[in-house]
Formats: C-alpha cells, sequence, structure tokens
C-alpha cells in the first residue's frame, strides 16, 4: 500500500492511482493537472509509491502555462484540418499567452486568423482525450517521418526515448504536461502573425508565428484583450511617427533617426539626469567608441559576447566598437595613481554603445543595435560597499517615482556562464541581499540570472497600463578589477583592490524615451514635453501679435510653437490636441486689444482669457524635477 498526501493534510492509501482519482476521493474539484513528487504532470497519469500530490488550478501561474502550452496545440491541430501538409517547429507558452512556428503549404495573412480560432472552437467543443505516449526515438521517427522539424528535434535530443502527446488525429512532440481534454480549453484568442526562422538562426528556413493568448475565464481575457487594445493605440512607434519624434529608416535597422522633438525631449531627460548625479557626487567623463580588440579579450567580452560586437581594422589593427562602457571607465580609472581618500569614486558616463541584434527582435525603441546607456561605475573599498548599494537604490527610487513608475526588484545570482572565483560570488551576492534587506526593499531572488561578471539587482518599473520593464540595474564585481590588476594606495600605504558597482538608472536612454511615450501615451509631463505651449492665431490679421507672444514665451524659456497655418480655428485645435501640447494659446481681436491671451489646458479644457502675467504664473506652477518648478 502506498501513502498519498494531498491538500490541507488530506490521505488516502492504496496502490497505482492517478492524481485525477486520488482529487475526486478528496473532493477536490477543478484542476487541470496536479504536482506529484515535485514534478508537474497530467490529471490520468499513473503514480505510484506514495507522496505528496498537490492540484494545479487553472487560474494560478503553473495553470494558466499548462492551458497555454495545450491551446498552442489545440491551434496546431486545427492548422493540420485547415491546412492539410502544415509541418510545425516549436509551440511553447510564453508570458500572457503562447505561439507555434508553423511552416504552411500555402502563404497566409492576419485575415486567416479567425478561420483557424473557429476550427478551434470546434475542436474544443469535440472534447477530444489529450493522451501522453512514451516512445522510442526510432518510434517517434517513424512517426514523425518527412517531417524535416521534428525529425531534428528528435536527434537534438539524443535520448532513448521522448514523449508525445496526441488529441484525435493530432500528435506531437511534447514534454508536457496538457489539460485532460480539448473541451478545458475555452477562452483564448490569436492575435498576431511574424516571421521566425527555425532554431532562431537566419540561415534556416522562415517560418510562420502565430500569437495567441488563452485564460481560465472570460472575465480575465476580455481584460487582457482591453489591454493590449490600449497598449496598442499607445504603440511607441505609432505616436512617435504621429508626433515627429523620431524614425525608423530601411537604410539604419536598429538604428533609429531622432528629429527635432525627439532630441527636445531627450535633452530635457538628460538635464534631470545631469542634475540628479551631480547632487549626488558623480563626476562625468566621456570615453571612445572604438577600442583595442585586446581590451575586450581582458576583459571577457571576447569569451561571454563576442555574437554581439561588432569588429573594425584601423592600420592592420584589430578594433572593437564598444557594446558597453566598462572597460573605458576602468582605462579611465588607471589613468591615476588612486588613494583611499580618492574613494569612493563615482563616476558616470553617457555612453553610445553598439550590439548586433538579429533583425527578428528589432523592435522601434525597445531593441535597437545602437543606444545611449545612463552607465556610471562606483569604484570603493569593501568596507563602503554596502553604503553604495544604498545610494544608488535611493537614486533609483527618487528618479522612478518623478515618473509615475511603481517597481519591482529582483536579485539575479551567479550564472553557469560566468567567470571568478565561486567564494566572491558568494561574498558579493551577500552584500547585495544586505542592502536590499536594510532598506526594506521586497526582491525575489532570479536564480542564475546575473552578468557574466558579478551578480546584480534589477529594477522591473511598472507603467500606467500595467505592463513591467527591466530597467535599472546595480551589478556588484568583483572580477574585472582582478582582471585589470586595478589599484588604490591604502592607508597602510600598501595597494588594495578596488571594488567595481556598475549601474544603470534608466537603462538605455533610447528604450526609456520609448516607454515614456507608452506609459503617458504621448502625453508627457510639462517639463518633459517637446513643445509645452501652442499659439494659435485666429487669421493671419492677428500675426503680428502672435509672434509677439511667441518671443515672451521664448524669453521665459517656454518651448512654444505658432500655428500661422491659413486654417480654421477648430482644425488648430484639434491638431493641437492630437500633438497633445500640454498649452493651447489662442490670439485674436479681444486678445490683441487687451494684450491677454485665451488659454486652453490639454488635461482641463477652456482656462480663460489671461494677462501675461497669470499666463507666467500658470507656466511656473508646473512641477519640475529640476527645482521644483518650471
Amino acid at each position: 500500500m502506498a501513502h498519498y498526501v494531498g491538500p490541507e493534510g488530506k490521505a488516502w492509501d492504496g496502490e497505482h492511482t492517478t492524481p485525477s482519482g486520488l482529487f475526486k476521493e478528496w473532493g477536490v474539484k477543478g484542476a487541470i493537472a496536479a504536482v506529484a513528487g515535485g514534478e508537474k504532470i497530467d490529471l490520468y497519469r499513473e503514480i505510484s509509491g506514495g507522496g505528496t500530490v498537490l492540484p494545479i488550478a487553472p487560474e494560478t501561474e503553473e495553470g494558466l502555462d499548462i492551458l497555454r502550452h495545450s491551446t498552442a496545440h489545440l491551434m496546431a491541430q486545427a492548422i493540420t484540418r485547415l491546412y492539410p501538409g502544415a509541418l510545425f517547429g516549436v509551440g511553447p507558452s510564453i508570458k500572457d499567452g503562447f505561439y507555434y512556428d508553423v511552416l504552411f503549404p500555402k502563404a497566409i495573412s492576419d485575415e486567416d486568423l479567425p478561420a483557424i480560432e473557429s476550427e478551434m472552437k470546434k475542436i474544443s467543443r469535440e472534447k477530444l482525450r489529450i493522451e501522453r505516449a512514451v516512445v522510442t526515438s526510432q518510434e517517434a521517427l517513424e512517426r514523425f517521418k518527412g517531417d524535416r522539424f521534428k525529425t531534428e528535434l528528435i536527434k537534438d535530443i539524443g535520448q532513448e526515448t521522448v514523449t508525445l502527446y496526441g488529441q484525435g488525429e493530432f500528435w506531437d512532440l511534447c514534454r508536457g504536461p496538457h489539460v485532460p481534454n480539448t473541451g478545458y480549453l475555452k477562452h483564448f484568442k490569436l492575435l498576431s502573425l511574424a516571421g521566425a526562422y527555425w532554431m532562431g538562426d537566419e540561415k534556416n528556413t522562415m517560418l510562420t508565428r502565430i500569437y495567441g493568448t488563452a485564460f481560465a475565464d472570460a472575465e480575465s481575457l476580455g481584460r487582457h484583450l482591453k489591454r493590449l487594445e490600449e497598449a496598442r493605440l499607445r504603440d511607441h512607434r505609432k505616436l512617435g511617427r504621429e508626433l515627429d519624434l523620431y524614425s525608423f529608416q530601411p537604410e539604419g535597422p536598429g538604428f533609429p533617426f531622432f528629429h527635432p522633438k525627439g532630441v527636445e525631449l531627450m535633452n530635457k531627460l538628460l538635464e534631470f539626469w545631469r542634475h540628479e548625479h551631480k547632487r549626488r557626487g558623480y563626476s562625468e567623463i566621456k570615453t571612445p567608441i572604438i577600442l583595442d580588440r585586446e581590451l575586450w579579450q581582458r576583459s571577457g567580452h571576447m569569451d561571454y559576447y563576442s555574437e554581439n560586437m561588432y569588429f573594425t581594422e584601423i592600420d592592420e589593427k584589430q578594433f572593437a566598437i564598444k557594446p558597453m562602457n566598462c572597460p573605458g571607465g576602468i582605462i579611465y580609472y588607471q589613468t591615476s595613481l588612486r588613494s583611499y581618500r580618492d574613494m569612493p569614486m563615482r563616476v558616470a558616463e553617457l555612453g553610445t554603445v553598439h550590439r548586433h541584434e538579429r533583425s527578428g527582435v528589432l523592435h522601434g525603441l525597445m531593441r535597437v543595435r545602437c543606444f545611449t546607456q545612463d552607465d556610471a561605475h562606483i569604484y570603493c573599498t569593501e568596507e563602503q560597499v554596502e553604503d553604495e548599494l544604498k545610494g544608488v537604490m535611493d537614486l533609483d527610487k527618487h528618479v522612478y517615482s518623478v515618473f509615475g513608475f511603481k517597481f519591482n526588484v529582483e536579485l539575479s545570482t551567479r550564472p553557469e556562464k560566468a567567470m571568478g572565483d565561486p567564494a566572491r560570488w558568494e561574498l558579493a551576492e551577500k552584500k547585495l541581499q544586505n542592502a536590499l534587506e536594510e532598506t526594506g526593499t521586497p526582491y525575489k531572488i532570479n536564480p542564475g540570472d546575473g552578468a557574466f561578471y558579478g551578480p546584480k539587482i534589477d529594477y522591473h518599473l511598472e507603467d500606467s497600463i500595467g505592463r513591467t520593464w527591466q530597467c535599472g540595474t546595480i551589478q556588484l564585481d568583483f572580477q574585472l578589477p582582478e582582471k585589470f590588476d586595478m589599484n588604490y594606495i591604502g592607508a597602510d600605504g600598501a595597494g588594495h583592490r578596488p571594488v567595481m558597482l556598475h549601474r544603470t538608472i534608466l537603462g538605455s536612454m533610447e528604450r526609456f524615451i520609448g516607454i515614456l511615450v507608452e506609459h503617458f501615451a504621448g502625453a508627457f509631463p510639462f517639463w518633459l514635453a517637446p513643445v509645452q505651449a501652442k499659439i494659435l492665431q485666429v487669421t493671419k490679421e492677428y500675426e503680428p501679435y502672435a509672434r509677439e507672444v511667441e518671443a515672451e514665451l521664448t524669453r521665459w524659456g517656454v518651448r512654444a510653437e505658432r500655428d500661422g497655418r491659413d486654417e480654421k480655428l477648430g482644425k488648430k485645435i484639434r491638431d493641437a490636441q492630437m500633438e497633445k501640447i500640454p498649452y493651447m494659446l489662442i490670439v485674436g481681436a479681444a486678445e490683441s486689444e487687451l494684450h491677454s491671451v485665451s488659454v486652453r489646458s490639454r488635461s482641463g479644457g477652456e482656462v480663460g482669457s489671461k494677462t501675461w502675467g497669470e499666463l507666467k504664473d500658470i507656466f511656473d506652477a508646473e512641477f519640475n524635477p529640476i527645482g521644483g518648478h518650471r
């Protein structure tokens, strides 16, 4: 007899059984899979030997993962019915959904998705039992004979047996687990198409990737689709074009073009960044974009990051275009003999870096090949590390609050591919953990996701519609000071090794601008807006006064534009609203005579007639993180 223990201490003694049988015995309802012996398994899989058996509910994180994976199989089955001869790559669940890579016998478009979705609903109503089979690799190769993708996967797995899952006429290579039958899959939506190379290799066949989402109930699906629609309306690529901030050109894939208004936005962001760093004791440097290849060999980047780097040759010597600023910062450190009295040294750099990203992952400003890192390196003694960590964490918290971001924090530990002494890694992780706990910062452990030279704290920002973005990072590094033989003279007159903190607050300036565009839906706060006020002259007759207003606003330091087009006032107002200008200033007969302006606010609508002095008071009352006013 085997002894099984379930939720709330429920027990059952018997021989072979299934989670489904146990849950029925215990009165547990609503499970779609189970955890037995620490392994996620199907409800109808036989277990023996006793132990803990727990249900997996569909609305949990584990449950949604299974539900979405099963829905990917449901979609694949629908495709085989509608497109005989289609071949399938991989079809995993992902955050908020799933995808499947498919080689179709003929091209399809977004217009074909409703038909696939309709067939999926039909299969769901059939309530086909989802079966698991363990077969030899040879048997699997026979079953998928002629399917080059499955054949390659089976050979890559390289095991004597593999697991298959089937529902009706459709079978696939899969580890599982899955829901018991297709009737469990009711609340789903197919979203979009994209191209994807087989195994992510540009030399391989291009497949069609179909993205979808699935939830445990209709209400959750509806909320998610509504959020996706809101995200579509906020898409920074669309808004960047409409607001004339930046563009993406075929002559420079992955290299964004910033227009005058985009540069104005960037400059205000940089002004704020420099203000905050200066008052916290940072010095700013600028290091070269191209440096000797040997430097990157020494830093370890050639071993761990070379596939993402660009290289060039100068005077028959090999150079690298920097993907990171760290080695340049180290060279600066070594230009002088450093003393313990110099510590801590806080050195910031707005460094332009280049990284080779595959064309398939490029995405507006969010994933580019050239960007500006708001980098800084802090060189300090081992005793100063935790205080410096707390200082950076305080800066992070302040900067994110200015933009209205909530955030959560992860501590990422030693990856499998790492350099240096594991004992030093353990010490570095402990110091990061101490700083988090002593400041009362809630955090999660993200095992194995540290940089190759040190563990890190990552900040994930939550935007106005609930999406999260990884931006800031603080990395604690004992390795590069060792690699570069960095030293300072201690109070004892002897040489000592400094500790190096790498950190960014915003991450990539370009990506952060993309995040801000979507967070504010293009309606930037007054201090950040590229154009803060639009002067709308009613007719050409009032142009002289409109120009006078424009000149006065410029003298105040307000970024103003005049709309001198020969258009009706209503159209000018609508256009200014579409441009998301914080203030519209209307000038006509009454305003010219009274030396005033009629003010409309983006947020509050009609404000009324204001004298120049009253208008200046309105602008001066606007919050500015540099000084607290305009």
